[in-house]
């Protein structure tokens, strides 16, 4: 049972990441109004940034700057979750803006941001 706890412990991250997954999928599909909606989606792309930084993060070792001429691999984190972090964030903060873009446009066009609304008013225009 301790090996359990103390794994649980470690993982603290991990398990952290699933649940804010979860948070945030389950958000993305039950919500009706579209900027909570967007809200879920965001959570879901942290929960994805904490996990990958999570990974990358080794214990008793510093970041990949050079300094003082070392050179020496074992001293340094691995820098690749850490980039793929940052190009997420940027590709996430663009696709939250092209979203609320279209929320606000669509809310302009009907007058909602409830996604079952618009899907009634278009089958509507439709006929």
């Amino acid at each position: 049972m301790k090996h359990f706890i103390a794994e649980l412990i470690n993982d603290r991250f991990m398990i952290a990441a699933v649940l804010l997954f979860g948070l945030g999928f389950m958000n993305l599909l039950l919500q009706k109004n579209l900027i909570k909606k967007i809200i879920g989606f965001n959570v879901m792309d942290s929960s994805i940034f904490l996990f990958l930084a999570s990974q990358g993060y080794i214990n008793g070792r510093i970041a990949p700057i050079i300094t003082n001429g070392v050179f020496d691999a074992e001293v340094y984190i691995n820098p690749i979750p850490s980039g793929l972090v940052l190009t997420g964030i940027v590709v996430s903060v663009s696709v939250t803006a092209f979203f609320l873009a279209l929320t606000v446009r669509l809310y302009g066009i009907y007058k909602t941001v409830d996604f079952d609304e618009i899907m009634l008013l278009i089958n509507k225009e439709a006929e």
